[in-house]
């Protein structure tokens, strides 16, 4: 939605009660909003951040339940309930996420399934909770001893907290927090690389998905003014994750949209589906299974996705001209010893992948490390930078241990790394991809990306990242969608994200693959200027004219074992490197 889009839709809406509409379409009004309030939590927990939860009404079901309670058993007022019922949710969400969110696969949904229909069974058979009878009689809102009531006097609450839960959500995604978040959905190896703890962000997100479904039940309470364990079963869980999917699961507005045609099409379909079938019945959801499969099939990103692709785009722009550049970490002095790999293993089981491999790098150092595939070269790397644990050896950087260390403990140390296989997220820009590796260099939270108030240090950010990308000749490039570059770009920006983290060490592996020979050209004229500024760089590459004219010492591997280390001439001219490549001594 444009800057100017916005604006309106938010006036129609909070205005709609002044205008002559039937009471029924503000009632309908209503229940848009609060389907959207929790269909907008599940865009960030499932659209953006890919973990599913079925058990979303569970949470709406705590905040009804909660100013339900405590307005008609307590008489206390309704911004103490909203209190209660989003601290309650909050903390529900702590400890079923702590437990739950380290699951992967099928087993996160099935546990989503599990704690929902174990909520909604304890909201049905507590006494104090009215059983499956619920709670009747809660008094209508009343917030600064205006009486709302629950109908056209409520609207513009509704709709406008709905409205600014979407801005704050906005806002979120374009921020250090939010790429963070969107960075879940590629796997947590390349975010743990960056410095970014996933389960802390996998938490923060359930956690406002939490919040947004509780803020929208304690709505819900004052507007239907009972509650009982029906709307809050695991059925509605699935229909508001029916509601994310249908309107666009990756898309803010498409809680919105999703939330619009669910409601209006349902009530439609109650009234004439028993009149062309000739009985009653929830044919409706017959409907919508069939709805949810052709969408799946053939518009897989959603309504909005399909509205926004024919609206006008907005140019993105640039404001981080004059920005202040990023805090810089104390590099070592040049000849200073900086990385000590001591006698490193891996097994896997039986096979042994690493056995016993050492070497050293010292500050302003090009090492090479080269072997055939299969060699243990990439797992080499891993063991370095924390991705597997070692299973013998050591390895110290800068003095200091850092074996069994986690990635992202590693990376604050000043380690950096690319990837095997390029480990990008397709749908942000080259841009937001190499902000990624800012990371640890800023500080901004998610209360404060949402309130807009890190402007200031995410200029800076963009600012770094466009040096970067300046850097490895890609600076006409930056709003380009990273999912959308050929493999050998790809790279380039894997390796501007890496120096975007200002790193004392910088792992490439296999950098030039991909690339044509002028990009490789330009490429080694980096890692030579990078080497002119002090940074030291362990790389990994099966081009042998890349490594042999870049590199300051070889060490190369064989089965998991070292076969030797040397000179590039010293290298070249081993009757062993050769016979390890060409199977043959002569």
């Amino acid at each position: 939605m444009t800057k100017l889009a916005f604006p309106a839709f938010a006036a129609v809406m909070l205005l709609l009660p002044l205008l002559p509409v039937p009471d029924f379409w503000i009632t309908q009004s209503i229940y848009i909003a609060l389907y959207a309030l929790v269909a907008l939590g599940l865009v960030l927990l499932t659209g953006v951040a890919g973990l599913i939860s079925f058990g979303q009404a569970a949470f709406v079901g705590i905040g009804a339940y909660t100013a339900a309670y405590l307005s008609t058993r307590m008489g206390l007022p309704p911004l103490v309930t909203l209190v209660a019922g989003v601290g309650l949710a909050v903390f529900a969400a702590l400890v079923l996420g702590l437990i739950t969110l380290r699951m992967s696969g099928h087993y996160l949904p099935l546990a989503t399934l599990a704690w929902g229909l174990a909520l909604n069974y304890t909201m049905a058979n507590v006494e104090g909770l009215g059983k499956y009878d619920g709670i009747l009689g809660i008094p209508t809102l009343s917030l600064l001893g205006i009486d709302l009531g629950s109908g056209r006097s409520l609207h513009p609450l509704v709709w406008g907290i709905t409205l600014l839960a979407a801005l704050a959500a906005i806002h979120l995604l374009d921020s250090r927090p939010g790429r963070a978040i969107r960075s879940l959905r590629s796997g947590a190896t390349m975010a743990e690389a960056m410095g970014i703890s996933t389960l802390r962000y996998k938490l923060v997100v359930f956690v406002l998905a939490a919040v947004l479904a509780a803020i929208s039940g304690w709505l819900f309470a004052y507007f239907q003014r009972s509650v009982s364990p029906s709307p809050f079963s695991i059925i509605k869980g699935i229909e508001y994750l029916f509601i994310a999917v249908l309107g666009g699961i990756g898309h803010v507005w498409g809680a919105f949209a999703g939330s619009g045609v669910v409601r209006i099409v349902e009530d439609e379909l109650q009234v004439l589906l028993p009149r062309l079938i000739g009985t009653s019945g929830n044919f409706e959801t017959i409907v919508f299974g069939i709805v949810l499969v052709a969408v799946l099939k053939y518009a897989p990103d959603g309504i909005w996705a399909f509205v926004q692709r024919r609206l006008p785009q907005r140019a993105r722009g640039r404001d981080w001209d004059g920005a202040a550049p990023l805090p810089a970490r104390d590099k070592p002095a040049r000849g200073q010893a900086l990385l000590e790999v001591q006698g490193v293993r891996k097994t896997f089981g039986g096979l042994v992948a690493v056995n016993d491999v050492s070497f050293a790098i010292h500050a302003g150092d090009i090492v090479g490390l080269i072997g055939p595939n299969g060699a243990g070269k990439s797992t080499t790397f891993n063991l370095i930078t924390g991705v597997h644990t070692i299973s013998g050896g050591s390895v110290q950087f800068r003095g200091q241990p850092i074996t069994g260390l986690p990635s992202r403990r590693i990376a604050r140390l000043g380690i950096s790394r690319t990837f095997q296989h390029v480990k990008l997220v397709p749908e942000m820009t080259v841009l937001e991809n190499v902000a990624l590796g800012g990371y640890l260099r800023t500080r901004a939270g998610s209360l404060r990306a949402m309130l807009r108030l890190e402007r200031a240090e995410e200029r800076q950010l963009m600012a770094e990242a466009e040096r970067q990308l300046q850097r490895i000749g890609m600076g006409a490039q930056i709003h380009e969608l990273a999912g959308n570059l050929a493999l050998g770009p790809q790279r380039l920006v894997e390796i501007a994200r890496a120096l975007a983290t200002d790193p004392a060490l910088l792992l490439l592996d296999e950098p030039a693959a991909g690339l044509r020979h002028k990009e490789k050209q330009a490429l080694a004229e980096v890692l030579r200027q990078l080497k002119r500024e002090g940074l030291s760089i362990l790389l990994v590459e099966h081009d042998m004219d890349f490594v042999m004219g870049l590199t300051d010492r070889i060490v190369v591997m064989e089965f998991g074992n070292k076969l030797m280390e040397g000179t590039p001439a010293e290298v070249q001219e081993s009757p062993a490197v050769r016979a390890a490549y060409l199977g043959t001594e002569h």
